[in-house]
């Protein structure tokens, strides 16, 4: 078997082409889930707590040099070691709704599944004459 007749069965199975449209939808999926962190719930956060812009939330490791903005990204562009907390905590905010959601996507699928009637396994070929004589 050549080599590119062997790819082509390893990429046309089915399982490889389920995965590859579960990783399309996964990275558009995380865009959405993104922007609903960094768009709605991180300023609502924000408002409830006095901060709106959750990135410039980190504690200067060093002092950064005199004369540039003491915001994180121009602290980061400068090199000043930090510890930039409030990206972190938007990024873990994102986490936890995507597994959430996930969740609930994995919960509703296994309760369908569920639902779903099991067809009978076929009887053997094999065993069909003696079945048909022990049917009453």
């Amino acid at each position: 078997m050549s080599i590119t007749s062997e790819f082509k069965e390893f990429a046309l199975k089915g399982n490889v082409m389920d995965l590859a449209v579960g990783v399309i939808i996964g990275a558009a999926f995380g865009k959405i889930v993104d922007s609903l962190v960094g768009d709605i719930i991180m300023p609502l956060i924000s408002r409830l707590i006095g901060h709106f812009d959750f990135t410039n939330l980190f504690v200067k490791l060093t002092d950064g040099p005199a004369g540039i903005p003491q915001t994180y990204a121009a602290l980061k562009v400068a090199g000043v070691p930090m510890l930039a907390f409030g990206n972190f905590l938007t990024i873990v905010m994102n986490f936890v709704i995507l597994a959430f959601v996930i969740f609930l996507m994995v919960k509703q699928m296994n309760r369908i599944k569920k639902n779903t009637p099991v067809a009978p396994a076929p009887i053997p070929k094999m065993f069909c004459c003696c079945v048909r004589f022990l049917k009453p």
